[in-house]
């Protein structure tokens, strides 16, 4: 399901592998959020309208508390935490509500 901009919301554990999966080779930046999370609103029309800046990059927004699973089997333990996919794989990290260092990473 899609939110604001070209960010792809994962409603369930079993839908974020299968957009992993679907990404193939393109970059996949996902932003583990929960609605109670204060820096995690202030970032999210930053990472919203970095979906429409990289067009080709997959945006994923995966809340805490309804993935638990992926959450968990994600090493998620603050709040905004930002992972890297490339090929399926993580290949990078941020956390925190940096808007600078998110849009450097991608």
């Amino acid at each position: 399901m899609f939110g604001n901009g070209n960010v792809i919301v994962v409603e369930d554990d079993s839908f974020f592998s299968v957009e992993i999966e679907r990404a193939g080779s393109r970059l996949v930046v996902i932003d583990f959020t929960a609605t109670w999370c204060g820096p995690c609103k202030s970032i999210a029309p930053v990472f919203t309208n970095l979906s429409m800046k990289f067009m080709d990059v997959v945006f994923l927004k995966v809340d805490v508390d309804q993935c638990q699973l992926t959450a968990e089997s994600c090493g998620i333990r603050a709040m905004p935490t930002f992972h890297f996919y490339h090929n399926k794989a993580k290949i990078d990290e941020l956390r925190g509500a940096d808007p600078g260092a998110l849009e450097n990473k991608i």
